[in-house]
């Protein structure tokens, strides 16, 4: 019997602990040929030197296993590293089939304390090292496509988070970046579809090095049995994504963790308010939006409680 992924190869990077880990593992057990990419830098803002300690780590773990695997510590942030790094999975394997974008580092500050390097370095890593790697297997896709006359197999699954979806008062700059891929990843899907590729984004909930102390209060099991919110109840959707099976979801976001997975409906309008003149004036604004406001529980953000509450059930 074959597995979902075998025959196919898969890049992940920021694989070397937490998510990124698990989701490589997955990959490989269900039989793709993985590049464990990691910057390899200890901190979790991104400081520290670049090591290639974890992803050769995790890549030895998987061939233990009996996978396929390569590390490669190279940074999504660079343009070029990043073209280099597609460009690496192709020349080993053959071609790139699977892109699973997880680099990610933190600057936690209010936005009125945030310095520049702050917020810029964030954005840097998150938002344009998706697009960086994205760029490179997008190009690889449509070449072979056009080459080919005919669609490829191509999935790409990019990781945005619930601080984009609800707000994270601490974190201006990672819940701008996350609420950035979640818009890269709809125009990606738009974009690449007619070459057989899809492209979808998750918010994932997970005790990972990011995440500790987001988490802090929250007991792991007393018996030793699954935490709630390990990496490991993410890993399976992103495995499904990357799988033939999953070829009719294309542009979707998806909440998961802790054995739940919840698809979050594009935005969709509340309410309509025609003004009853040329143009509003603010006394009419006034009259109509006020009262409706009025009846909504104070800093509600828009559709993202009742996304949340599904995902606590």
């Amino acid at each position: 019997m074959s597995l979902p992924l075998e025959g196919l190869s898969a890049l992940v990077t920021g694989a070397g602990r937490g998510l990124g880990r698990a989701e490589a593992l997955e990959l490989a057990r269900l039989g793709a040929a993985v590049v464990v990419n990691d910057f390899g830098q200890p901190g979790r803002d991104g400081s520290g030197n670049a090591s290639a300690g974890p992803a050769e780590q995790v890549a030895a773990e998987i061939r233990a296993a009996g996978g396929t695997a390569l590390a490669h510590t190279g940074d999504v942030s660079d343009f070029a590293q990043a073209r280099e790094m597609i460009e690496s999975v192709i020349a080993e394997y053959g071609r790139l089939d699977i892109l699973v974008n997880n680099a990610g580092i933190l600057r936690d500050r209010m936005v009125f304390s945030m310095t520049e390097d702050e917020w810029d370095s964030v954005i840097r890593v998150h938002l344009k090292g998706h697009f960086n790697t994205t760029r490179f297997a997008a190009a690889h896709w449509r070449e072979r496509s056009k080459a080919t006359g005919a669609p490829v197999y191509g999935r790409i699954v990019n990781t945005s988070s619930e601080a984009f979806l609800a707000g994270s008062a601490g974190q201006p700059n990672y819940a701008a970046a996350k609420g950035g891929i979640v818009g890269l990843t709809t125009s990606t899907a738009l974009a690449l579809a007619k070459y057989g590729v899809t492209a979808n984004v998750i918010c994932p909930r997970a005790r990972t090095r990011m995440t500790e102390d987001v988490f802090a209060g929250l007991a792991r099991p007393a018996d030793g049995g699954l935490d709630p919110l390990a990496p490991e109840h993410v890993a399976p959707l992103v495995g499904y994504l990357a799988s033939p099976a999953a070829s009719r979801i294309n542009g979707q976001l998806l909440v998961v963790h802790g054995g739940m997975v919840a698809v979050v409906e594009r935005p969709r309008v509340r309410a309509k308010f025609d003004s009853k003149q040329d143009t509003f004036s603010h006394d009419e604004l006034d009259a109509l939006l006020t009262p409706h406001y009025a009846e909504r529980p104070a800093g509600e953000t828009f559709g993202a409680a009742e996304v949340l509450r599904l995902s606590r059930e």
